[in-house]
């Protein structure tokens, strides 16, 4: 069966947002564009390294001779996005992601793919099911690209406040301090 791609070229809309309180969120990776919505769970370290490395790629490209595909040094006001994830309907988890630059279109490029199965769940499908697969496909352009590293580090660090005695998180029912031996 041929891969699904969940493709987006020019999205309307692409953050991070999550679902839960702090200690028991789920991360979405939503991308939109006209009606169709394409929501991906992913990890809190999966979301803070994309910023992270969408932010060097855009860093990098800043710095080129004359800036000729115009990377923004921070995030235009215009498309700063705070609004709350839209209605979410999992299409996967994701395992591996990648991520690239095209210069054709200057976009950041995202590719995600989902956890692989286990031998369990492949079980229990047939055949014809357990060969399917899909993907997501988002193009950014480089200041949407901006605005989707701010938010994302921002969501990212609303989590759970940090001990100041150990380090570790605040979980909401409480929190043994783990001190560190002397």
């Amino acid at each position: 069966m041929p891969t699904t791609v969940h493709e987006f070229a020019w999205p309307d809309r692409v953050v991070v947002g999550t679902i839960g309180l702090p200690g028991a969120r789920t991360f979405y990776l939503q991308v939109r564009s006209g009606s169709q919505l394409v929501s991906i769970a992913l990890e809190k370290q999966q979301s803070a390294l994309l910023a992270e490395k969408i932010d060097e790629i855009l860093d990098e490209l800043s710095t080129l001779d004359g800036n000729p595909f115009s990377v923004p040094t921070s995030t235009p006001i215009e498309l700063v996005d705070n609004d709350q994830l839209e209605t979410v309907e999992e299409q996967f988890r994701t395992g591996a992601m990648s991520l690239g630059w095209d210069p054709a279109t200057a976009q950041v490029v995202i590719e995600a793919y989902p956890l692989p199965e286990t031998d369990d769940d492949a079980a229990l499908l047939d055949d014809d099911e357990a060969d399917a697969s899909e993907m997501l496909l988002v193009r950014m352009p480089v200041g949407t690209a901006r605005a989707f590293t701010k938010r994302t580090r921002e969501i990212v660090g609303a989590g759970r406040p940090i001990c100041v005695i150990c380090g570790q998180p605040i979980d909401a029912d409480g929190h043994i301090c783990a001190i560190p031996e002397v």
